[in-house]
């Protein structure tokens, strides 16, 4: 049975292990089972499914996976929580601990052994300091993935499902919503965290989508352009692709390229949408060859 939505006994095993939370590790650990009941729900876990845990921590949220899929990956870097992660799991044959960088799992080979190259479902309690990192490899290595249910820093969540024209608004918008549809299923206020975070945080669900929704030819070029016209926010859209190493054009042929888009030669890259930018790269791929 899952415990360790307790506070007491998550207070009880941190004790019992002389644990000390790691800072570079981003660690805050859940205690409040109401959340952990709504992040099963969101990512709508049942006994088909194959998850993927990332940073199970003392294994909280990984009780909860237990028992409602059919098998659970949890992946932590922290090597002193192996023997805790062996203690709290110890009442359940579904899980694996594998102790290692998420960054460094060959995630679709999990996966085609785990779940027969089916899409699985990613649920994880993401540091700050690498859930862009994250989130992005998952979606660029073409992982098969049905949907990715994270609990994130409330803005970092807010910047993932705007659109153009808020300051929100930037490249991870446009990456996440390119891969996936986001929506924000719960919001999560400090004091459900021990130790406690400065900030607020959200739960967000990432769908896949089945298929992309915009037509674009080279999407690494895609996702160049939309670095390039976000790296300087308060420069336009021109200066922003004309100072990118990485795009080999004239100043007249981006001139030209922004003209063929239909545009103001003095838009800024926070005004296009998703569309646009498909669009546009599309125009510069045509020029390049």
């Amino acid at each position: 049975m899952a415990t360790l939505g307790n506070p007491q006994n998550t207070i009880a095993v941190l004790q019992k292990y002389n644990f000390n939370f790691q800072k570079k590790f981003g660690q805050n650990f859940l205690i409040d089972t109401r959340v952990l009941e709504r992040i099963i729900i969101a990512a709508g876990v049942t006994k088909e499914d194959f998850v993927l845990e990332i940073g199970p921590g003392i294994g909280t949220m990984t009780q909860y996976l237990c028992e409602n899929a059919r098998e659970v990956a949890a992946v932590e870097i922290d090597k002193n929580l192996i023997p805790i992660l062996a203690d709290t799991l110890s009442d359940y044959d579904n899980v694996e601990v594998i102790n290692n960088d998420i960054l460094k799992v060959d995630i679709n080979k999990l996966a085609e052994e785990r779940n027969g190259g089916k899409p699985i479902k990613v649920v994880a309690n993401l540091p700050y300091y690498i859930t862009t990192p994250i989130i992005m490899g998952l979606f660029e290595s073409h992982v098969p993935i049905d949907s990715i249910t994270i609990m994130v820093q409330k803005e970092v969540a807010d910047r993932m499902q705007v659109g153009p024209g808020t300051k929100e608004y930037g490249a991870l918008s446009l990456a996440v919503q390119y891969y996936a549809k986001p929506e924000i299923v719960a919001n999560v206020p400090p004091n459900c965290f021990m130790p406690r975070p400065k900030v607020g945080s959200a739960v967000i669900r990432l769908t896949r989508h089945k298929e992309v929704p915009v037509q674009v030819e080279d999407e690494k070029l895609m996702f160049r352009i939309i670095r390039a016209s976000f790296n300087q926010r308060r420069k336009t859209l021109a200066n922003g692709l004309n100072n990118a190493s990485d795009i080999p054009l004239s100043k007249e042929k981006i001139a030209q390229a922004i003209q063929e888009l239909g545009v103001s030669a003095s838009i800024r890259g926070e005004a296009l949408s998703l569309e646009q930018f498909a669009k546009l790269s599309n125009i510069i791929k045509n020029m390049l060859k």
